[in-house]
C-alpha cells in the first residue's frame, strides 16, 4: 500500500511541476547593466514559449546626457514582436537609439498563464 501511494504522490509532484514553472529571463543584447553602441534593437530571452496576446514590452528613456533631471519617456515608434520560437521579445527601432540610459518594462505569460514582469536597463552610448 505504501509503495502505491509513493507512486500516485511521484506522479503528481511530477505532473505539476512544469506548470508550476513560470517563464525566466534569460538573457538580453544589450546585456544588463552594459553600456553599448547604438543600436535599434533590444533582445530578451526566456526559458520557455511565451504566450503573444498575454506578453508585452516597452522601451523607456530614462536619461539623457546633458539634461538633468529628464522625465521617463516612452520611446515612439518602437515595434515589438515575439520570435518564432516565442522565446524572445525582440523591440525594434527604425533607427539607433540616442545616447542615453534605457529600461525596458516588460510582462509576459508562459504556458501556465500566469503574467511574470520585470525590468531590463542598459545605456547606449
Amino acid at each position: 500500500m505504501k509503495l502505491r501511494h509513493l507512486i500516485v504522490l511521484a506522479g503528481v509532484a511530477l505532473s505539476a511541476s512544469p506548470a508550476a514553472a513560470h517563464p525566466k529571463l534569460l538573457s538580453a543584447a544589450p546585456a544588463a547593466a552594459a553600456t553599448a553602441t547604438p543600436t535599434g534593437r533590444v533582445r530578451l530571452v526566456f526559458d520557455e514559449r511565451l504566450m503573444p496576446q498575454r506578453s508585452t514590452a516597452v522601451l523607456v528613456m530614462t536619461g539623457m546626457p546633458g539634461m538633468a533631471n529628464h522625465p521617463d519617456m516612452k520611446m515612439p515608434g518602437v515595434a515589438t514582436a515575439l520570435s518564432r520560437d516565442r522565446r524572445t521579445v525582440v523591440l525594434s527601432s527604425a533607427r539607433p537609439l540616442p545616447a542615453g540610459t534605457y529600461r525596458v518594462d516588460w510582462a509576459v505569460a508562459g504556458a501556465d498563464g500566469h503574467r511574470v514582469s520585470g525590468r531590463h536597463a542598459f545605456s547606449i552610448r
